[in-house]
């Protein structure tokens, strides 16, 4: 099926400015919603996924709906439920129904956005099941509601090995089509910080190379040996925003960077698990990361390895 020319011209398209790359996930979300398809953005912590689906469905020109993953999430905070109070002066009336979001998005014609879908309990997926496969739902004393043809469900998720997620049942996976969001490029992960720093009206006062070595030094938690898990884009913006902090009160940039760096980093990476004590691995977890800082200062002067990968695909 091909996308038609409305959709094309749709208020989606102004999303190219609001990201950084990301062309190719963004027009696999202009097919889904072309084909009015329900989406699953997979991928690791802070790469973005929140931000490309909000800025897809804000594009849409209609409601959004947003509920965030929470193992204490309920049904009936998701559909809706009846205001006690009202129950007993009026009954099991509709002006007693107070609607959950999942309703408000069938009737509005909205979008239903889920933050994190498999921190739900599984319970309140099943819920989603038939809005998301019948476009209808039916609830006890209200009915059936039918969604207007325009509701739409886009949903994240992060991968399973993350503590407190759960695996989504294959009823719910057989009802999205997955695009998964990955790390970006160098290239587009230094552009994005430096729009960062563009936006905060105090680039000018800052290091020339601060994006570049911010990003640098993320990337390198990435395939360290010792670190499990390692940081995303969102480790580089808080330590340039901390950084160029750092230097408007005289610090030199090389302090300010490694000062910034240890606030910023050990909340954001996973170290592989040993056997030493607390003080000995906090004292070699610094250690590790003032070599990695040392490093991404003296590289900051290279070319960024994703413009010679870009030279090779020509």
């Amino acid at each position: 099926m091909k996308l038609s020319e409305d959709h094309s011209e749709s208020p989606l398209t102004s999303t190219d400015s609001v990201l950084v790359g990301r062309v190719t996930e963004l027009r696999q979300i202009k097919a889904c919603l072309a084909t009015n398809r329900s989406v699953l953005l997979e991928g690791p912590v802070g790469v973005g996924k929140t931000h490309l689906a909000i800025a897809a469905t804000a594009a849409l020109g209609r409601e959004v709906f947003r509920i965030d993953g929470d193992g204490r999430y309920t049904e009936q905070k998701l559909t809706g439920w009846f205001d006690p109070p009202t129950v007993m002066k009026e009954g099991f009336t509709s002006n007693a129904f107070i609607e959950g979001p999942l309703l408000s998005a069938m009737r509005r014609g909205g979008v239903l956005f889920i933050n994190e879908l498999n921190r739900l309990p599984e319970g309140v997926q099943n819920v989603l099941l038939p809005a998301l496969d019948e476009k209808m739902i039916s609830l006890p004393k209200i009915g059936t509601v039918r969604a207007d043809p325009r509701f739409t469900v886009i949903a994240t998720q992060n991968p399973r090995e993350f503590v407190a997620t759960s695996h989504l049942s294959e009823a719910i996976l057989d009802r999205f089509e997955l695009i998964s969001i990955g790390y970006q490029n160098e290239r587009e992960e230094i552009a994005v910080v430096e729009s960062r720093l563009n936006k905060t009206d105090r680039s000018g006062q800052t290091h020339p190379d601060l994006a570049r070595t911010s990003v640098r030094l993320v990337r390198g938690t990435r395939t360290h040996p010792r670190i499990r898990r390692g940081a995303s884009i969102r480790a580089a913006l808080a330590i340039a925003d901390l950084t160029t902090a750092f230097l408007e009160t005289g610090s030199d940039f090389d302090a300010a960077f490694l000062e910034a760096t240890l606030m910023a980093l050990p909340t954001r990476i996973e170290w592989e698990q040993d056997s030493s004590s607390d003080e000995s691995r906090d004292s070699e977890s610094k250690r590790i990361i003032s070599e990695m800082v040392k490093s991404a200062i003296s590289s900051s002067d290279d070319s960024p390895s994703s413009e010679n990968d870009e030279k090779k695909k020509h």
